[in-house]
């Protein structure tokens, strides 16, 4: 049941290392880094995300977003992009949870959960104790081609704040966050983090004024 009075904030869909900076120089904690994903913003390569990987200084997290489903297929990707945390966003397959923690050891593993409806909350529960974060997102595995992040939609925030007040790991807060809603959510959901990437961008790229109006409002 963590909450933070100032959430992290997680700048997602970074594209190279100009937005690594920017975004760090205007208060971010930590920066997503997209791999092949079936759909959605910010994909870029591996090569590229290793290279923004190492320039990322302490105190700031590095995630590898992957939608792979097999652990061996993680730890594999991992090895290539050598980042400091892993964001599943997608469900496992093969493989558990505990197995990713002990074949990468001192790798944090987030797990996304994209919040439907109330079995999302079941969920959550569920994964929470094997993993060292959660992340809720309005994406949808359902459909044909799975919507796995960067949608631009909000969610249930009820539903959201359920899963923080019941799951005993830190919860980042994710989808169709702007600086226009950001305060709300924060008094809605209470997370410990939070995570934009469509909200602070302008056709497709990093937005300072964005940034900066999304921070003044934290």
């Amino acid at each position: 049941m963590h909450r933070s009075l100032r959430p992290r904030v997680k700048i997602c869909c970074i594209s190279s290392l100009e937005e690594a900076r920017l975004a760090i120089r205007n208060g971010a904690s930590a920066l997503g880094l997209v791999s092949n994903m079936p759909s959605g913003p910010g994909v870029i390569p591996e090569e590229r995300i290793a290279e923004i990987a190492r320039s990322v200084p302490p105190g700031v997290s590095s995630f590898l977003l992957t939608c792979l489903q097999s652990i061996d297929a993680i730890v594999a990707q991992h090895r290539r992009c050598r980042t400091n945390t892993i964001q599943i966003c997608d469900r496992l397959e093969t493989g558990s949870h505990c197995e990713l923690k002990y074949a990468l050891p001192g790798v944090a593993i987030v797990q996304v959960i994209h919040v439907a409806g109330p079995e999302s909350v079941e969920e959550a529960i569920q994964i929470a104790p094997e993993v060292d974060a959660i992340l809720l997102d309005s994406g949808n595995q359902k459909i044909a081609v799975k919507e796995l992040g960067g949608t631009g939609r909000t969610h249930d925030w009820d539903l959201s704040r359920a899963i923080r007040e019941r799951v005993e790991r830190p919860v980042f807060l994710a989808g169709g966050l702007n600086p226009g809603n950001v305060r709300q959510a924060i008094d809605e959901v209470g997370p410990f983090g939070l995570d934009i990437c469509t909200g602070v961008r302008s056709d497709g790229k990093l937005d300072e004024e964005k940034l900066r109006a999304l921070f003044g409002a934290i």
